[in-house]
């Protein structure tokens, strides 16, 4: 097995938390570089990695075959353009590009040059939405008629990522948290018919939005998808109502507190929920009302990995395909348009 040469295009929370673990120990790829431009933070963690000064020593390395871009929001689409270009495969941090137009141009691209590409939407592989799936799969809810989708924070100072803090092309909240729920809600129901989008900055800090509530329209149905930063007690990550019955689970994020703290996702219980993290189930089911909790599926990133290994050897799809990443920049596209002109927009 020839395993994939990988450069990281950073080595900040994204590079060091949820991208270079997986990389690292995936017998599929080698962490062969990354890109710091004054900092040797990298090679102290793994002291076979090369240090880049510049993207362009890394495109013009013949023998990295994957270039993870994950860096500000505004400039995946001109470095994942760069790397298309010189025939890299491209793996690129959500949100997929700031605009349909950038992304539109990144899909034409990858296949006119025959390589991979695809966005890292990794709250698909958390252990909550897993256990969601498997829900509706099995149809315990009936049709389902509402449901509310909530990523709420607290906090009383800005991030230290200025770059998310900075008013400009692909910041604030709606990019960053809500590009998250946005694919969990369209992998569950498609795209909707329509949206109404509220948005702002509403603490008097913030200089760009930390609040959002969307409406998603599907006929009779109606999706939310909200997120605050003033929200000391959070509220119920996922709310599920079905002409049969409901399904309400915490929002949990096992994997994320588990890579912050250096563990590895090879350890013994990686990506399992607490117990009181898990669901309640209150349905019908063959003509018995049932009311319990249900035991949460595991959560696994490398599933992303493992993916991404196959899309690149074994010429399989991307375990997230760059359309469907689209769709999610075509919902904060039209939310934005709801917001300002404060009306519904039909898709």
């Amino acid at each position: 097995m020839q395993p994939i040469k990988t450069a990281l295009c950073s080595f900040g929370m994204s590079g060091w938390v949820f991208h270079a673990p997986f990389i690292h120990l995936h017998n599929g790829f080698e962490l062969y570089a990354v890109w710091e431009r004054t900092k040797n933070t990298a090679v102290k963690k793994y002291p076979s990695i090369k240090t880049f000064r510049s993207y362009q020593e890394i495109l013009n390395d013949s023998s990295i075959e994957l270039i993870i871009v994950n860096t500000p929001n505004y400039t995946h689409y001109e470095l994942s353009k760069q790397a298309l270009l010189t025939g890299k495969n491209v793996v690129i941090e959500k949100p997929f590009t700031v605009s349909v137009k950038e992304g539109e141009e990144l899909i034409s691209l990858a296949q006119q040059k025959q390589k991979v590409i695809s966005v890292y939407h990794n709250r698909r592989f958390d252990s909550d939405y897993r256990t969601i799936q498997k829900v509706l799969s099995e149809n315990l809810l009936g049709e389902v008629v509402e449901a509310e989708f909530h990523f709420d924070r607290f906090s009383e100072s800005l991030s230290y990522k200025l770059h998310k803090e900075t008013p400009g092309l692909g910041t604030g909240s709606l990019y960053d948290l809500g590009s998250h729920l946005i694919d969990q809600a369209i992998q569950l129901f498609g795209m909707p018919e329509a949206i109404f989008a509220d948005i702002q900055a509403i603490r008097p800090i913030s200089k760009v939005d930390d609040y959002f509530e969307l409406i998603l329209y599907y006929g009779n149905k109606r999706v939310r998808i909200h997120s605050t930063y003033v929200a000391r007690e959070a509220s119920i990550g996922y709310i599920f109502h079905g002409t049969k019955g409901s399904f309400i689970k915490p929002k949990t994020n096992v994997q994320e507190i588990a890579l912050s703290n250096k563990q590895k996702p090879n350890e013994a219980n990686w990506g399992v929920e607490n117990e009181n993290e898990w669901g309640l189930l209150h349905t019908e089911i063959n003509g018995a009302i049932v009311r319990e909790i249900v035991p949460s599926l595991t959560g696994q990133y490398m599933d992303y990995y493992e993916g991404i290994y196959n899309a690149i050897r074994n010429n399989q799809p991307p375990p997230v395909l760059a359309t469907e990443a689209l769709l999610v920049i075509k919902i904060i596209e039209l939310a934005y348009q709801s917001s300002k002109e404060k009306r519904v927009i039909v898709l």
